[in-house]
């Protein structure tokens, strides 16, 4: 059975600030529409609520963190619905990419297709010594639909984006994190180091943690100049509407900040 989103999706508060997405469609977590759904229903619970600084992305399935597009309904529909089953997908992942809040994927095992573009389009990504990364679609005589060709090229340079697409081969954690796939490796819990990490990113502040996601995706699409002056701006933006006056002044007072 295909499931419901609530069943194949959940969502917790781990502490405050800090919520937790658990992926739970077995046998592999494959992006069907349930799971889709469950996605958005996650993202408007974080946006409802209106504290969330840290979102961690996991899997409940031993072995994978999510296996791609469901090819059982790929097999069973037009090329119109086919079209429009990308579009979800892309939904979800430009989405994720532009949340206010930080998200982190912590990827235990496989993560192919679409569930890497899922786990890229999350601002960083933790993984075990166990994960397996890649965009095999030419094997199936397509391409990545959901973001893969624009965002793996962004993180790892385009010889080995192309190396990775083009090949189908799966990628190691440890080369993913050699090669800027993967930004923490462990080999312990994966869902642990991705509390841990959060537990990191909870403590500063959030416009500001978001002005250098922003600056630095800037730095891929702008010529030096444009984006150094697309800095200036973020800069400016954290001083009139952010909360740089009160990190000033908390440094200045040698006491810990209270960011909102």
């Amino acid at each position: 059975m295909a499931g419901q989103p609530h069943d194949v999706v959940s969502w917790t508060t781990v502490k405050p600030g800090i919520t937790a997405v658990s992926l739970e469609r077995p046998p592999a977590n494959a992006l069907g529409i349930p799971l889709l759904d469950g996605m958005h229903l996650a993202m408007d619970a974080a946006e409802k609520a209106g504290d969330v600084k840290v979102m961690v992305i996991a899997s409940a399935i031993s072995g994978f963190f999510a296996a791609g597009a469901d090819i059982k309904h790929l097999s069973s529909i037009d090329a119109e619905s086919f079209t429009a089953y990308g579009d979800k997908m892309r939904e979800v992942n430009d989405r994720l990419a532009a949340a206010p809040w930080i998200s982190i994927a912590a990827v235990d095992g496989v993560a192919l297709g679409g569930g890497l573009e899922l786990a890229m389009a999350a601002t960083l990504r933790v993984a075990g010594v166990g994960g397996r990364f890649g965009l095999p679609e030419v094997k199936l005589g397509l391409i990545p639909g959901a973001g893969g060709t624009q965002r793996l090229p962004r993180l790892v340079g385009r010889g080995r984006a192309l190396d990775i697409m083009l090949t189908a081969r799966q990628v190691r954690a440890d080369e993913a994190f050699r090669i800027g796939l993967v930004d923490r490796l462990t080999d312990g819990d994966v869902l642990e180091a991705a509390m841990a990490f959060a537990d990191e990113l909870v403590g500063p502040s959030l416009p500001a943690q978001l002005a250098v996601v922003r600056t630095v995706d800037a730095a891929f699409d702008l010529p030096l100049e444009d984006g150094a002056r697309f800095e200036v701006e973020q800069i400016q933006t954290l001083f009139e509407d952010g909360e740089a006056a009160e990190g000033i002044r908390a440094f200045v007072d040698k006491r810990t900040p209270d960011f909102r």
